[in-house]
């Protein structure tokens, strides 16, 4: 388990974002040396959290919760093969490119520890958006991505510290709840039902996505059910409304 590249962007202006400026740091590289990673502060006024990397849209992007995104090079394998052509890494915007790690199963509040001294903590996967559909030019790739469900994972910095292309990745908490990246993403985005189970994943979950389940629950009733099981992926993609595709992007 270790991180095969780090990937930073630089502002570009582009026709396929509403974003201020009409710039995007989508584009991310990899990059040499010992990249700086810290809390980069509350969404609306803190970008990314690795030093270098841009994030262009504080409205929908980047802040505490945002901070680094992480996505593993077997998902980018995946999509190679589906879409029938080369993904670079730093290809879906991610700040870290990893190997040998489950990002989808990776539970809200799962801490690694990379490199010496690094902890991130995961807090969501993936929401795409315009800008990111833009950017792969794939027809319909907002609904794809989403009924696919392959996100990747968004973590918060706990401690800082730097990273480096082959850092080993260490899991050093692993919560006693079932809520894993993909049953979030499912349940803000096609399975709003879900919404009530991701609440035992309490405050480590992203706090917009805590937010959420928690006006549902108010509305709808049907509180946490702790550490117990919940529902398993529908498979093959499920029908219904997609979540905002302007909340969690990389870019």
């Amino acid at each position: 388990m270790r991180v095969l590249t780090v990937n930073v962007g630089r502002p570009k202006t582009v026709a396929y974002t509403d974003a201020p400026g009409g710039e995007t740091g989508i584009d991310k590289q990899p990059v040499d040396g010992p990249v700086a990673v810290r809390d980069p502060g509350r969404k609306g006024t803190g970008a990314s959290g690795l030093v270098g990397d841009t994030v262009c849209d504080l409205r929908h992007h980047g802040g505490s919760d945002q901070a680094v995104y992480v996505y593993a090079r077997e998902d980018l394998d995946f999509w190679e093969r589906e879409l029938g052509r080369p993904l670079a890494n730093g290809g879906f915007g991610e700040n870290l490119t990893t190997s040998g790690l489950d990002l989808n199963g990776t539970k809200i509040g799962e801490r690694w520890r990379v490199g010496p001294d690094l902890v991130l903590e995961a807090t969501s996967g993936r929401i795409p958006c315009r800008t990111f559909a833009g950017w792969l030019g794939e027809r319909g790739w907002v609904r794809r991505f989403t009924q696919q469900g392959v996100t990747g994972a968004y973590f918060r910095v706990l401690v800082p510290g730097e990273v480096r292309a082959g850092d080993p990745v260490e899991i050093v908490h692993r919560p006693d709840h079932e809520v894993t990246v993909a049953l979030a993403f499912r349940a803000v985005t096609t399975e709003r039902e879900l919404l009530p189970h991701v609440l035992a994943a309490g405050e480590a979950l992203h706090i917009e996505e805590l937010r959420t389940a928690r006006e549902y629950v108010a509305k709808h009733g049907g509180g946490a059910v702790g550490a117990g099981r919940v529902p398993g992926p529908a498979g093959g993609g499920a029908d219904g409304a997609v979540g905002s595709t302007e909340s969690a992007g990389a870019v």
